[in-house]
């Protein structure tokens, strides 16, 4: 049996699948500039449709049972026991303002899939919110769900949050070896960040024989077999060198240059000291992925792991805005050597996006592309705030997008609604059904609109975007008085207020956005620009509905170079053909 184990070890280390798809920010209480907790999440996926999920709180008789199914798939995947009592969610955020968000590493190769199991990592995400109070009661009614039902997914990285503590927990399954998965959580200290994308992240930790839920100064809790399992798979070093990251999940080049490389431009952008390290850079770019003789601590690294990985977290230099953080989801690389607007692949309109597969061949050489955090098969973004102090009906505030999170609006969504807007509604059309009123098929128009002549379209989608958001964040705690004045009073009262506001505020962004796409492609028509004047088309002057006659910038100098470069004489004037003979 030792034999099979070590062999399929090895087999797993030689066929890691590195995910391409989601990116989470965490950001603690004591890193951000009004005291929430911030946790935000791209949700990355070419079948994903963007909408917001909503379940009301509810009582469950006794011996009822909840079906399951696989998030990304739909598939049925058995029957779970349902408890007594489920609390409303709203999107990723349930009443008690936790939030989780996550993002797939795969893992190794014999470890990702589970044959008889019923959970699935969506499943996970969405019945532990209806049933935590905190976030470290996520983490346990998680490896609960994990221990009795089983892990039906690849290798996962969770961020768990709520109104005081930020987590993150990294999962794997056991494969067909057990029932079951791994899995260690560590708490973000306060006034740090950190981050993830697609790569597991943790490497040491302080393991725990017993997990003590209830210990406030606990700041680590782990399955009890995350180390001697990984040793009938063939860890060979000693339980304090033991790195979950490097054993279930090992650094490569994809998990560098597609992953990391999204968790070094978000340290990046707040810290001077890491931005200036060139060393990160060159291993978050895949560059240079060090596996020294020996550890940090000087024991014999018997394990080949990676040795030169970037900090699990960071503080940073100033405390984060909401609206900071909103903007880093919108990442295309800019001001770095892998700026996705600066090669010709961005075309002659400096697109920061490509067209997938992320990897590809040509003349019998593999290359790739550049994955940045803001990419345009996002289903939904978010920037979830808990804030400790409000009540939870109104300090859970989930700002929430759908699509490319560079060309969405986040709007506000409180916890405390009754109802979800419509325009956002779940089943308000789907990836296969259209809907005219669908958030989602709304801002595809826009985003989509805006990829065929991105440096001029985008920014007047910047524009609107950045007004919008700004207006919203402004409107936000005069909206918190109104509800706790009538919270104090009335807390049903409070949420029909909450309902209200969150629901106007989404489905009138929807409409802008919907006359936003008209003007634009009235605008920017047959590779046209238009004259306007706001969102308004001007006349000649005749007042008969006739434009002026369009600017027509055609490509510039630089793509006009890269056209005769490939063309040489082929569309040259014929006079100037004749200078060139004399």
């Amino acid at each position: 049996m030792k034999k099979i184990f070590f062999f399929l070890a090895v087999l797993g280390f030689l066929m890691i699948d590195k995910a391409d798809a989601c990116t989470n920010f965490l950001i603690t209480k004591g890193a951000t500039a009004d005291g929430s907790v911030i946790v935000s999440y791209n949700a990355d996926s070419h079948v994903l449709f963007g909408e917001l999920y909503y379940w009301p709180a509810a009582d469950w008789p006794a011996g009822s049972k909840l079906d399951i199914y696989d998030w990304d798939t739909g598939k049925y995947l058995g029957k779970i026991d349902q408890v007594p009592h489920t609390y409303r969610v709203v999107g990723n955020m349930n009443e008690n303002q936790v939030i989780i968000g996550e993002t797939t590493y795969g893992g190794r190769s014999d470890l990702q899939e589970q044959k008889e199991a019923t959970i699935d990592y969506g499943s996970l995400i969405y019945v532990t919110l209806q049933r935590a109070r905190t976030a470290r009661d996520a983490i346990r009614i998680m490896a609960e769900l994990m221990d009795k039902y089983g892990y039906a997914s690849e290798g996962e990285s969770f961020s768990i949050a709520d109104p005081n503590e930020v987590w993150i927990m990294e999962v794997i399954g056991k494969g067909e070896y057990e029932k079951g998965a791994v899995w260690v959580a560590v708490r973000i200290p306060d006034g740090y960040v950190s981050a993830h994308a697609n790569q597991a992240r943790i490497t040491t930790f302080d393991y725990q024989k017993q997990n003590k839920w209830d210990d406030p100064n606990a700041t680590v809790f782990n399955s009890p077999d995350v180390i001697s399992f990984a040793r009938k798979l063939g860890y060979k070093g000693s339980d304090k060198d033991f790195s979950f990251s490097d054993f279930y999940a090992p650094v490569n080049f994809e998990g560098a240059r597609f992953c990391e490389i999204r968790v070094w431009s978000f340290f990046k952008s707040i810290n001077k000291n890491f931005r200036q390290n060139k060393a990160y850079f060159e291993y978050a770019s895949g560059k240079k992925i060090e596996h020294a003789r020996k550890l940090a601590n000087g024991d014999k690294n018997v394990n080949n792991f990676c040795t030169n990985r970037m900090p699990l977290f960071i503080k940073p230099d100033h405390k984060l805005t909401v609206h900071e953080v909103m903007n880093l989801m919108r990442d295309h690389l800019e001001g770095t050597p892998l700026d996705m607007s600066m090669d010709i692949g961005a075309g002659p309109w400096h697109m920061p996006y490509r067209p997938r597969p992320l990897v590809w061949k040509c003349c019998g050489k593999k290359y790739f592309n550049e994955r940045a955090t803001a990419t345009q098969q996002t289903g939904f973004t978010f920037v979830a705030q808990a804030r400790s102090w409000l009540p939870n009906e109104i300090g859970g505030l989930f700002w929430f997008g759908v699509d490319d999170a560079a060309n969405t609006v986040y709007v506000p969504i409180y916890v405390g609604i009754k109802r979800p807007p419509e325009s956002y509604r779940q089943g308000n059309g789907s990836m296969i059904k259209w809907s005219d009123n669908a958030a989602f098929w709304v801002f595809n128009l826009v985003s989509n609109l805006a990829y065929y002549r991105y440096d001029s379209i985008h920014p007047i989608i910047e524009k609107y975007q950045q007004e919008l958001e700004n207006k919203y964040i402004a409107y936000t705690p005069a909206v918190d008085l109104a509800a706790n004045t009538l919270y104090d009073k009335d807390p049903d009262l409070a949420r029909d207020f909450l309902t209200d506001y969150s629901t106007c505020t989404a489905d009138n962004t929807v409409k802008f956005w919907t006359d936003l796409f008209h003007f634009l492609f009235m605008k920017f028509k047959d590779f046209n620009i238009m004259k306007s004047q706001g969102m308004k088309l001007l006349d000649n002057g005749n007042h008969k509905d006739i434009p002026p006659y369009p600017y027509q910038p055609g490509y510039s100098q630089q793509f006009y170079k890269i056209i005769v470069d490939q063309t040489g004489n082929k569309f040259l004037y014929p006079e100037d053909k004749k200078k060139e003979k004399h």
